[in-house]
């Protein structure tokens, strides 16, 4: 369920900053397909010229057709007024016969190359499309990728202080947001550029007073893009906040599913859902209540701006400085100026949910990970199994309480070292050090001499075989999860680790045998089983070192008999650490630690502590008094 301790995931950006930088370094994904982004730049300049070359070519027909109209007028005119009506106008009769004669072939010919780069354009655009969202797909692909990566690799100091859901949604919808704008927002926005370019030139070169009448409509449409752009980017940030915190909760409630049926907390569960869902929606009507103003608002000043043409353009063609068909001609490249602009206003919504899903997705990428290689980290090789700690402290955050004080202890090649001790003592922190999923503070942590700072993570995680307190097995099957390790483990050597682990017994009893699937988080398998097959995934490694976190919390007495019988054969030559609830589990270890508040109150064999710890024999007495005699 939700832990009230922890902090909020990432470090926001200021509300209302663009972010131009995260999305620029997303683009720059694009120059790993330079084809597909070629391709797609180049199909898209070629259907946009097309586009632009078609009301060029109405006008002409326009202009064909009033023309032979007129001509048409003047040779149906009885002969005697012919000619004072082509003087009067200007018109060759001879001409007006010959275009008049032409008209049709001329119109026919206009529309079959209207239909040629109707064709083309069609065509180029599917496949600017095509190849757009092919590049959006992979770039997609590349930035989930890095980010399991990062997720992978980043330190559970990370983790501890972030949700799950969180960056379960980073990596699915912020990520699509992203993916979204680059499949189409993008290519629009380059698509709006060429053609305001392209026609304001053509505008120009047409008519440069009628064009002058619109100008002055494009920057007051630029400065309400950028004020809606400022006012939206903060609201989306939010958008996805909101989904995260309904991501956490969902995916919580789905993880402890069964802790809410054991406290009948589903109505108190369904409130927190719909809590959350409740104000994802009014944040997403908000958004919507935005952008449902920009667009009637940009229409207007496009209407604005077509009737300022109508006005001014009517005026041309009575005063004879303008054609019909330039008239006709330069509605319809104004078309071509507000639809841009209305595509603005969809290009700035996709932006601004682009650059924030970016910022979210580059705080992972960038997040500093405490613990990591140093650049000149060295193979660690085969060891020993010598393990010392020298002065440790530690603490999860700077600045809090120790968790660890001033922890010195040696383990011998060979030796099994037990730790006892109440909850939040620190047994579990003093095994997360060795294989460095936390750094200490203060002090070292030594394998044969080598501080684990100076050695690789793989290579020191390879030398170690680790069963957790919570057991956790993938979906799949047995087979694959004792070979988690190890994928290319034969199947005798994965029997041998099940059978050392007391698990082939019942792995056998199961129809499918080995090849039984587990289920969602081990749902098939008893906590009992679960934790035996976690054992034979940690001995399939044949590790050096062995760590057990309280391996046989969740067995009965007669499965931890068979499992103690087990790993008491396995533990000889290998250094072990073992956590253990039970004191029955490590009364044959070689030593014994109390910790108290982070700190070892005492330590020796079993027969030692009896005499000298009045906290060892307590506990001792008060589990196994009755009922257990100490191995002589």
């Amino acid at each position: 369920m939700q832990l009230s301790g922890r902090a909020p995931a990432g470090r926001p950006k200021k509300a209302g900053r663009p972010s131009l930088r995260s999305l620029g370094r997303a683009l720059g994904y694009l120059s790993k397909y330079p084809r597909l982004t070629l391709g797609a730049t180049v199909a898209l300049i070629i259907a946009t010229a097309a586009q632009l070359v078609v009301p060029q070519l109405l006008q002409q027909i326009i202009d064909t057709i009033v023309t032979a109209a007129t001509n048409q007028g003047i040779l149906n005119l009885p002969a005697n007024i012919q000619a004072i009506a082509a003087q009067r106008l200007g018109v060759d009769l001879t001409s007006a016969q010959a275009e008049l004669d032409g008209a049709s072939r001329a119109i026919i010919t206009a529309g079959l190359i209207i239909v040629l780069f109707a064709l083309a354009r069609g065509l180029f655009a599917f496949g600017q499309n095509f190849l757009s969202q092919a590049l959006s797909e992979n770039i997609a692909f590349d930035l989930r990728n890095d980010i399991f990566t990062k997720i992978q690799r980043l330190s559970f100091s990370y983790h501890d202080r972030n949700r799950t859901g969180q960056l379960m949604i980073r990596a699915t919808d912020d990520v699509e947001r992203l993916r979204g704008f680059i499949g189409m927002g993008l290519l629009m926005a380059l698509q709006a550029l060429l053609l305001l370019g392209g026609t304001l030139i053509i505008l120009s070169l047409t008519n440069v007073k009628l064009t002058l009448v619109v100008l002055p409509v494009l920057p007051i449409a630029l400065i309400v893009f950028m004020a809606f752009g400022a006012i939206a980017q903060p609201l989306f940030i939010e958008v996805q906040k909101r989904l995260g915190r309904v991501n956490t909760t969902l995916q919580e409630n789905l993880a402890g599913l069964k802790v809410v049926k054991a406290f009948t907390s589903e109505k108190r569960e369904e409130k927190r859902f719909h809590e959350g869902i409740d104000s994802l929606m009014e944040q997403r009507i908000k958004v919507s209540r935005i952008f449902s103003f920009l667009f009637p608002f940009i229409f207007l000043i496009a209407n604005l701006g077509q009737a300022a043409v109508l006005y001014f353009g009517g005026r041309q063609i009575i005063d004879g400085t303008l054609t019909l068909g330039e008239w006709q001609k330069f509605s319809l490249y104004l078309v071509y100026v507000f639809l841009p602009m209305g595509q603005l206003g969809f290009i700035i919504s996709l932006m601004a949910q682009a650059g924030a899903s970016a910022d979210r997705i580059f705080e992972i990428l960038d997040a500093k990970n405490d613990v990591e290689n140093k650049p000149d980290a060295i193979d660690l090789g085969d060891v020993d199994g010598r393990v010392e700690f020298r002065d440790v402290t530690f603490r999860y955050f700077a600045g809090s309480e120790p968790v660890l004080s001033h922890i010195d202890l040696v383990a011998e090649p060979g030796e099994t070292i037990a730790l006892l001790g109440a909850t939040g003592s620190g047994k579990s922190t003093i095994i997360n050090l060795i294989p460095r999923f936390y750094d200490v503070s203060e002090g070292q942590v030594l394998i044969d001499g080598h501080d684990v700072r100076d050695v690789t993570l793989e290579s020191l995680r390879q030398r170690i075989g680790i069963v957790l307190q919570e057991t956790v097995l993938f979906s799949g099957t047995i087979r694959e999860n004792i070979a988690y390790g190890r994928p290319d483990a034969t199947d005798e050597e994965i029997e041998a680790a099940a059978k050392a682990a007391a698990a082939h017994d019942f792995i056998t009893e199961f129809p499918q045998g080995y090849d039984t699937a587990v289920g969602e988080r081990g749902a098939t398998l008893s906590g009992g089983q679960k934790q035996r097959v976690a054992i034979a995934r940690a001995l399939l490694l044949d590790p050096h070192i062995l760590i057990l976190d309280d391996s046989t919390s969740s067995v009965d007495l007669n499965t931890e008999f068979e499992i103690q019988t087990a790993l008491d054969r396995l533990m000889q030559g290998r250094t072990s650490f073992v956590i253990a609830q039970r004191i029955s589990t490590v009364l044959n270890a070689d030593r014994i630690l109390i910790l108290e508040k982070g700190r070892i109150v005492a330590r020796g064999t079993h027969e030692e502590l009896m005499e000298n710890s009045p906290v060892y024999a307590e506990i001792y007495h008060s589990q196994l008094a009755e009922d257990i005699t100490p191995a002589g």
